[in-house]
């Protein structure tokens, strides 16, 4: 089995990404952003980055990991 990757070094490399801001965000950009990559060996996990740095690097996770941490965050 194959270890999925964890990140990226930079934003740029997923191709095609829709970055989404998140709904927390003051609009002051000091937030961060996902999307879910759509090709190479990272389709289909979502990617989060610093929104204060578009070109930078992304952590990715897998949808399930992605659910259970912000679930943790649920009122």
């Amino acid at each position: 089995m194959t270890a999925l990757p964890r990140n990226v070094m930079s934003s740029t490399e997923l191709a095609g990404a829709r970055w989404l801001r998140s709904s927390y965000s003051t609009g002051a950009n000091n937030c961060v952003e996902t999307a879910r990559a759509r090709c190479g060996p990272w389709s289909g996990l979502l990617a989060v980055r610093d929104s204060k740095n578009p070109a930078g690097p992304a952590l990715l996770f897998s949808p399930e990991s992605w659910a259970g941490f912000t679930a943790a965050f649920q009122p």
